[in-house]
């Protein structure tokens, strides 16, 4: 090793040495320190949103409004059969008018106003429920004669209350190791630190979000004593995580 290499080795060890003695000099005597937290838990999905819909369309605006009508009421029957523990809805009802292709007007000439050529008509169905293993076959039941539009799996409010208490002491767990970090990194003792405030920011603010409307979706009609069996479908309910923030504030002796 060189002299000029010896002499850099020296300067930083030298300035090490200097920034620890630093560190260790400053006081920390009734400091306020703010340190965040985070907990979770995670538990298997055990309820089930599913979002039916039925469409059709005609030239006649009543005659399509009166299949939706008939077909909705035969389709709340199939799942309230299968299902008679589930929560029903209904929501979403829409008409639509639905035009033809327009041809260019030409130039000097006055558009002539849109005239319909049929309508379009449908209702959506929310089907809430706790009966994941005969979920599939209440899906299949209701669609041969419903679509099935969307689906969504959660946990039922009971179970989100039940999780509160594992919620919290995992972030109040997970601020007590922080704490311990802090006072590692300053140099102090655990029991130096007092807990001034605790504040759960965001506690119990995790409502499931509202299902969006899904876009409406063409379906073909048919008569409903016609409609074939359909196969059951295959669902993994999954599991949800639920979190908790909270923000502590520290202070040392």
């Amino acid at each position: 090793m060189t002299v000029i290499h010896k002499l850099a080795a020296a300067a930083a060890v030298s300035a090490a040495l200097m920034g620890a003695a630093s560190a260790q000099s400053l006081q920390t005597g009734g400091t306020l320190v703010v340190i965040p937290a985070y907990g979770e838990v995670t538990h298997a999905n055990d309820q089930a949103v599913a979002t039916l819909a039925i469409e059709e369309q005609d030239k006649d605006k009543a005659a399509a409004a009166s299949r939706v009508n008939q077909k909705m009421k035969q389709g709340i029957e199939l799942v309230k059969k299968a299902d008679p523990q589930a929560s029903l809805k209904t929501q979403g009802y829409y008409t639509y008018p639905v035009y033809g292709d327009e041809r260019p007007v030409p130039m000097g000439q006055q558009s002539k106003p849109r005239v319909p050529i049929g309508w379009r008509v449908g209702q959506y169905l929310q089907v809430t429920t706790a009966n994941l293993s005969g979920l599939p076959k209440t899906v299949a039941s209701a669609q041969s004669i419903l679509t099935l539009n969307g689906l969504q799996f959660g946990l039922k409010p009971e179970t989100t209350r039940q999780l509160d208490d594992q919620r919290i002491a995992a972030t109040y767990k997970n601020l007590n190791e922080r704490i311990a970090s802090v006072a590692s990194a300053m140099g102090r003792s655990v029991s130096d630190a007092v807990v001034d405030t605790v504040d759960f920011e965001g506690s119990g603010n995790y409502a499931q979000p509202e299902l969006a409307r899904p876009a409406p979706m063409m379906a073909m009609a048919r008569k409903v004593m016609d409609a074939p069996e359909v196969a059951e479908p295959s669902f993994e309910p999954g599991e949800t995580t639920l979190s908790m923030r909270l923000v502590g504030k520290v202070k040392f002796k």
